[in-house]
């Protein structure tokens, strides 16, 4: 269907993790956004991360659930987010899960990308549906 573009407010807040991992040095947070543009919708999801010794590198996962409205289409979706800063590995890659889309977005693929402009964060969603 094409690519949408526009800005997003993210809010993340620090959670505790598992008892089990209380001491692991995993850090875990909710995520809660705000996307406007051609999608209007909220983001509501987790966020687990790891960072060592040097201060530039960390991985993080997250799992995202989005509903709103997509180019007019009601419905939801989720998206599965894996990043890495630093290394050999080093990048973002944010997928649509497959067979997540709900309502009039049944059937949505694609991917995601987020850009820091200015102290603002935006997306590039390049997606194709049915």
């Amino acid at each position: 269907m094409g690519m949408v573009s526009g800005e997003f407010d993210v809010a993340m807040v620090p959670q505790p993790v598992a008892e089990l991992n209380g001491d692991s040095g995993i850090g875990r947070m909710t995520l809660d956004k705000r996307y406007q543009g051609a999608l209007t919708a909220t983001g509501r999801g987790e966020f687990l991360s790891y960072q060592g010794a040097v201060p530039t590198s960390a991985v993080y996962v997250a799992i995202e659930k989005v509903e709103g409205i997509l180019d007019g289409r009601h419905g939801s979706f989720a998206l599965q987010h894996a990043g890495v800063m630093g290394g050999e590995h080093a990048g973002l890659r944010i997928i649509v899960a497959p067979d997540t889309g709900t309502g009039e977005l049944t059937g949505l693929r694609g991917t995601m990308n987020i850009r820091m402009e200015q102290g603002k964060h935006y997306y590039d969603f390049d997606y194709t549906l049915g």
